[in-house]
C-alpha cells in the first residue's frame, strides 16, 4: 500500500526537503498518499472530491521541474508536497459543495487566493475534504457528504468543521491539509485527532472576501509546529486587494523557531467554562495541568486571578447575531436542500434588521476590545482546554434535531466554548496534542492564546512544549 521508504506521517517540511535533495520524487509521494486514500478513506470519509489524474499530472510536472532546476533554492518551499483543500474554498476546475446538498455542481472557474498561495508555494492540491454544511457545525454528519470518522476511534467524530482535513492528516492520507476556523474549526479537529492547529490573527491570512465580520480565517492542520509555522509563512502575505491586510512584511515564523525559547512569561490559566452550565471533562483539565507544569518547568510564571472576561451570555448573544449570517457567504442553487439548522439560522438572520445587526457588530467589537486589553495587561499567554469534552460519539450531537433544528449547535457548545471567544477577539490561538485520555485513548488538545500579531511568540512556546512533551510517533492504529 505504501512505499516502505516513505513514512506517510513525515512532516511536510521534511518531505519538501527530501524532494529538493532528489531523495524522493513528487510522483512517489503522490502515489503513496493516493494509495492510502484508496485503502483507508472508505472507512473514514475524509475526501469528498478526488481527481487522481490531475494529481498525478501535477506530480509529474513537479518531478520534471526538480530535474530542470539548477539548484534546490530555485524551487518553492513546498515543491511537490500534496495538500488537500477543505471544501469551503474554491479550486479551479473542481466542484465546491460547501458541504451542502443545495450547492451547484459546476466546476469552479477560479481558485481562492488562499489556494493560489498554496500552489505558488509548490503544494499540489490532493482533493477536497469534507466539512459540515457552510462550516457551521463542529462535526460532519450530513446528507450531502456523509459522516466523517475519527481515525483514533471511528465511532467518534474527528471534530470540525475541518473534519475531512483532520481525519486525512491524522490517518496519514496527507502530510498537511488546509483548514479554516470561524469558531474553532481548526483547533477543535486538531484536539479530536491529535494534531497541531493554529488559528491566525484576524487579517493575517486573507481570502477572496471577509467572511462573518472577520471571525473566520484559513490555516492548516499538521503534525508539527514547524509545519504550521512554514505554512503560515506561505499564507501570511500582504494582500493589497483585501480590506484588512497588514502592509508590513512580517519576519519569518520558521526562522523564529530557531531562536531561544522564551522564558519568564506571564501565564494565565482558564480551565473552567466561560459559559455557565458547561462542565469540563476531567481529561481536558488534566491536559491543561500537564501543559502548565511544563511551562513552569521552562521558567514561566502562572499569574493568579481569572482573565477579565465579559459575561459569557452577553458575548454569545452578540457573536450569534453575526454567526447566523455565515451561510450568506456561500452560493446555494437549491435552498430547499439546505439542512434544517442552517435554514433556521437563515431565518433568524432575516428576522434581524440591518440596524440591529450593526449594533451587534459594534457590541462584539467593544467586548473584544475589553478582552484584548485585559489580556495584554494581565498575561503574555493564556492556557485553556481546546474543548470542554472528549470527541463525541456519532449521532449524539444530532439528538433532538427533529424537534428543534438548532439542537446540533446547542449540543456542540462544549466543543467550541473555549475556542469561539478568540474568533471574536481575533487573537492567534493554537491547539497542541499534549494529552490522551487514559480510558478511551482519544487525543486531548490544549489551547494556547497570545496577543494579536504574536504568532511568533505562540509558535516558539508551542515548539518548546513539543520538545518537552513530544507527540511525534503517536498515530492511530490502522484497521
Amino acid at each position: 500500500m505504501t512505499d516502505p521508504m516513505l513514512d506517510p506521517f513525515t512532516p511536510a517540511v521534511e518531505l519538501a526537503a527530501a524532494i529538493r535533495r532528489r531523495e524522493l520524487s513528487p510522483v512517489e509521494v503522490a502515489d503513496c498518499y493516493l494509495a492510502r486514500m484508496d485503502a483507508l478513506d472508505p472507512g473514514l470519509n475524509a475526501f469528498c472530491h478526488r481527481d487522481d489524474e490531475a494529481v498525478r499530472t501535477a506530480a509529474a510536472a513537479a518531478a520534471d521541474a526538480v530535474l530542470r532546476a539548477g539548484s534546490p533554492e530555485e524551487l518553492p518551499p513546498f515543491h511537490g508536497v500534496p495538500l488537500p483543500v477543505k471544501d469551503l474554498l474554491e479550486v479551479a476546475g473542481w466542484p465546491t459543495t460547501f458541504g451542502s446538498a443545495g450547492a451547484a455542481k459546476e466546476p469552479s472557474q477560479a481558485s481562492d487566493p488562499v489556494v493560489r498561495r498554496f500552489t505558488a508555494a509548490g503544494f499540489l492540491p490532493l482533493g477536497k475534504t469534507t466539512t459540515s454544511e457552510f462550516g457551521t457545525l463542529p462535526f460532519t454528519e450530513s446528507p450531502a457528504l456523509g459522516t466523517t470518522r475519527n481515525p483514533w476511534d471511528r465511532e467518534h467524530t474527528p471534530g470540525g468543521s475541518s473534519s475531512g482535513s483532520a481525519a486525512a492528516v491524522a490517518a496519514g492520507l496527507a502530510p498537511i491539509a488546509h483548514a479554516s476556523d470561524g469558531g474553532g474549526s481548526i483547533r477543535i479537529p486538531a484536539s479530536c485527532t491529535g494534531l497541531v492547529g493554529l488559528k491566525p490573527t484576524r487579517g493575517l491570512v486573507t481570502g477572496s472576501t471577509i467572511a462573518v465580520e472577520g471571525l473566520s480565517t484559513s490555516g492548516v492542520l499538521s503534525h508539527t509546529v514547524a509545519d504550521t509555522a512554514a505554512a503560515l509563512d506561505v499564507l501570511a502575505r500582504h494582500d493589497p486587494a483585501a480590506w484588512w491586510s497588514p502592509p508590513t512584511r512580517r519576519p519569518s515564523l520558521t526562522a523564529a523557531l530557531d531562536g531561544p525559547a522564551p522564558t519568564g512569561l506571564r501565564i494565565g490559566v482558564l480551565a473552567e467554562s466561560p459559559l455557565e452550565g458547561i462542565t469540563v471533562d476531567p481529561a481536558c483539565t488534566a491536559a491543561v495541568d500537564r501543559a502548565v507544569r511544563a511551562l513552569e518547568a521552562a521558567g514561566h510564571h502562572v499569574v493568579d486571578g481569572p482573565l477579565p472576561l465579559p459575561p459569557g451570555g452577553e458575548l454569545a448573544a452578540a457573536f450569534t447575531t453575526i454567526w447566523n449570517t455565515g451561510g450568506a457567504s456561500y452560493p446555494v442553487a437549491d435552498p430547499e436542500l439546505v439542512e434544517p439548522h442552517n435554514r433556521a439560522l437563515r431565518e433568524a438572520a432575516r428576522a434581524t434588521d440591518s440596524w440591529e445587526y450593526v449594533q451587534a457588530v459594534k457590541r462584539t467589537q467593544q467586548l473584544s476590545r475589553r478582552i484584548v486589553e485585559g489580556f495584554t495587561a494581565h498575561v503574555d499567554l493564556l492556557v485553556t482546554p481546546t474543548m470542554a469534552c472528549l470527541p463525541p460519539r456519532h449521532g449524539t450531537l444530532l439528538a433532538g434535531a427533529g424537534a428543534q433544528p438548532l439542537m446540533p449547535l446547542l449540543n456542540s457548545y462544549p466543543m467550541a466554548v473555549f475556542t469561539s471567544i478568540f474568533n471574536v477577539t481575533g487573537q492567534p490561538a493554537i491547539s497542541l496534542p499534549l494529552h490522551h485520555d487514559g480510558a478511551s485513548g482519544l487525543p486531548v488538545g490544549v489551547q494556547l492564546v497570545a496577543a494579536p500579531w504574536r504568532e511568533d511568540l505562540l509558535l516558539r512556546v508551542a515548539r518548546s512544549l513539543e520538545l518537552a512533551l513530544p507527540w511525534a510517533g503517536r498515530h492511530p492504529v490502522e484497521p
